[in-house]
């Protein structure tokens, strides 16, 4: 079974995954603003479930970086979605790597949100699921947390999207969230992170589902910040000279 074919599996063995999502079709509406790679709003359809609406980014309209492989972004998104289920935190949309009009493409379900509130407007409010954010985003090693990338649903829950440019080997964290800093970590939080590390281990389902989507170096390094984590509890502080991504919303 190729590395396709065994993350394509993954995702249609999500039950938090809609039916619509995995295998319904997918019907472009147009492309959504203020994304550095084409992201579209897509109508998911299946017969006899009402419709969905679903954030579509395939691989072959990912811009290139110099710091990431190409074509890689849309399962980093994937991973990213599949290690917050593994945490049980934070809320990230449910997400597929499918194939839809555009080619293979991470297919995420769309979050119905408030458009003016953001990380800056929510942070004092939400202040312990933002630890959490932040938790998560030295584990996935992200390297462009921004304002914007945080949501507040219609449901009253906080959302975190936009994490294709995860998980790499080399320290990247760049984020707007440092308010907590040098902080101890949560001891409920860091027990999550210690389950983490144990389903991180070789020939584990998790990392099988990981190796179709992650080279086993950022896999690797991935489990190493869990260690690290774990041998000095307590939130990092901004490293280099680019901590902070830009625009900060």
């Amino acid at each position: 079974m190729s590395r396709d074919e065994r993350a394509l599996l993954a995702g249609l063995n999500d039950p938090a995954v809609a039916p619509a999502i995995a295998t319904g079709d997918l019907e472009i509406l147009g492309l959504l603003p203020n994304s550095s790679n084409y992201t579209f709003l897509v109508r998911a359809t299946s017969d006899g479930v009402d419709p969905l609406l679903a954030v579509y980014k395939p691989r072959r309209g990912e811009m290139p970086l110099w710091d990431f492989p190409q074509g890689t972004l849309c399962r980093r998104e994937v991973a990213a979605y599949v290690i917050a289920q593994a945490l049980g935190w934070p809320n990230v949309p449910s997400t597929i790597l499918r194939d839809g009009p555009e080619g293979l493409g991470s297919v995420q379900t769309f979050v119905e949100f408030e458009p003016h509130e953001h990380y800056f407007t929510l942070a004092e409010r939400f202040a312990d699921v933002f630890r959490q954010v932040a938790l998560f985003d030295v584990l996935v090693n992200n390297a462009d947390r921004k304002g914007g990338h945080t949501l507040l649903g219609l449901d009253g829950r906080i959302w975190v999207i936009d994490h294709g440019v995860c998980f790499h080997t080399e320290p990247k964290l760049r984020t707007v969230i440092w308010e907590h800093m040098d902080e101890p970590i949560a001891a409920d939080s860091l027990a999550d992170v210690e389950r983490l590390g144990e389903m991180l281990q070789s020939g584990s389902p998790l990392r099988d589902d990981l190796a179709a989507l992650l080279d086993q170096e950022e896999i690797a390094a991935m489990h190493r910040r869990v260690r690290e984590i774990l041998a000095e509890p307590k939130m990092p502080s901004p490293q280099g000279d680019r901590p902070f991504p830009w625009p900060p919303v």
